[in-house]
């Protein structure tokens, strides 16, 4: 789950993190009141969930409180592409409304799981205010990583580490610590997946500050942390997405390709897609069903993917033994008789209850097509979608 900019901003700042002044408003006229009590001289920053704002108009700067009601008015309501909003854009319903700093150097922190060390890592940079993939691409010797032992947590040798090999010393050396220390406890304790700090600001005047920031967090923690699922902004989700989950199948994500998947388990719905690929074809989704035996997830899958009007064949791949094939099958048969799948169907179904789930298809008179193995369910799935 990913949360705005202020909402990042205020939890960091609950754990000590330094942050500019600031307030989110969501019309000109707060933009305007929160100006004034800054002092006129502002920054005015789109609140999306998503990079490049800056390059897409959704960062201006503003001289007086005049100009950012001005500025503010320009932004909200604006339909904002960057790179990471996909042709469509998103549209902007809030601005953070923040004093200007005096920025004297930009750097980027972040905390995020290594999955191979299987443990925190802390990266820094010198070359903040850049996309870190790009510093990683045309520069990786400048990335600084911290491994930090979950059951220590993170040292303030640890981030001295990082402190100087960004070049910081002096008076700028211990705030930088704190700051560091602040963003670990704070990725830690909210259960995120991502803490992230681009750019981490020195200013003239010897501050260290986060001047932007941004959190994800683990959908399967939440439970944990109501104050942070109360940050969910829906509006900023795929609705297909948001739907899915509300329909109680947690494992969705849409993709770009034309074969709907559905699948049980997780590494098996990766599988399925790497398949897919391999056979020449595009998974129009990620869906995993999980390993419950239910007729009625299965055809709410349907009807999820059956909204995705770039699907053109749906690939079912079920394998396991927990998973009863005969309910499967009712559930493919019971989601024909409710709506107008419209598309070819593929099954690869493979576990308890298989003669069982066999006889059920065979009896239902459905066009589906049955594939022996995971290869074969893909290639027929690619010739299906092309209409072959």
């Amino acid at each position: 789950m990913k949360v705005h900019e202020y909402q990042a901003k205020e939890i960091l700042a609950r754990y000590g993190a330094p942050v500019p002044r600031g307030s989110v408003a969501r019309s000109p006229a707060e933009a305007r009141k929160v100006a004034e009590d800054l002092g006129g001289k502002v920054v005015v920053k789109a609140q999306v969930h998503a990079g490049g704002r800056g390059k897409g108009g959704g960062v201006k700067l503003a001289g007086s409180a005049e100009e950012a009601e001005r500025v503010a008015g320009e932004i909200i309501g604006m339909q904002l592409v960057t790179h990471q909003t996909g042709p469509a854009g998103q549209k902007v319903k809030s601005v953070l409304v923040e004093e200007q700093m005096p920025i004297e150097r930009e750097l980027y922190l972040s905390v995020l799981i290594d999955g191979a060390a299987q443990r925190p890592v802390v990266m820094a940079s010198a070359e903040g205010g850049m996309e870190i993939e790009e510093v990683a691409a045309n520069n990786p010797e400048a990335i600084h990583r911290v491994h930090v032992d979950p059951a220590v947590g993170m040292e303030p040798f640890q981030a001295r580490q990082l402190a100087f090999a960004l070049g910081l010393k002096g008076d700028t050396m211990k705030p930088a610590v704190s700051l560091m220390l602040s963003l670990y406890e704070a990725f830690i304790a909210k259960d995120a997946s991502l803490a992230e700090i681009n750019p981490l600001v020195v200013t003239s005047d010897g501050r260290v500050l986060a001047l932007d920031a941004k959190m994800n967090f683990d959908d399967n923690a939440l439970y944990r942390h109501p104050e942070i699922e109360g940050l969910r902004d829906k509006d900023e989700e795929d609705p297909l997405e948001v739907e899915a989950g509300e329909l109680g199948i947690q494992n969705y994500v849409k993709l770009d390709g034309n074969i709907g998947c559905v699948v049980n388990g997780a590494g098996l719905a990766m599988a399925t897609m790497d398949a897919i690929k391999l056979a020449g074809g595009e998974p129009a989704n990620f869906l995993d069903i999980g390993t419950v035996n239910d007729v009625n997830r299965v055809v709410n899958a349907f009807k999820i993917i059956r909204k995705d009007p770039g699907v053109q064949a749906i690939l079912i791949n079920i394998f396991g033994g927990m998973a009863r094939v005969d309910v499967i099958a009712q559930g493919v048969v019971e989601a024909h008789a409710q709506m107008d799948v419209r598309v070819p169907v593929v099954v690869r179904l493979e576990g308890t209850n298989l003669a069982e789930g066999e006889k059920i298809l065979k009896d239902s008179g459905l066009p589906v097509r049955r594939a022996a193995d995971l290869g074969e369910a893909a290639k027929l799935a690619v010739e299906a979608a092309a209409g072959r």
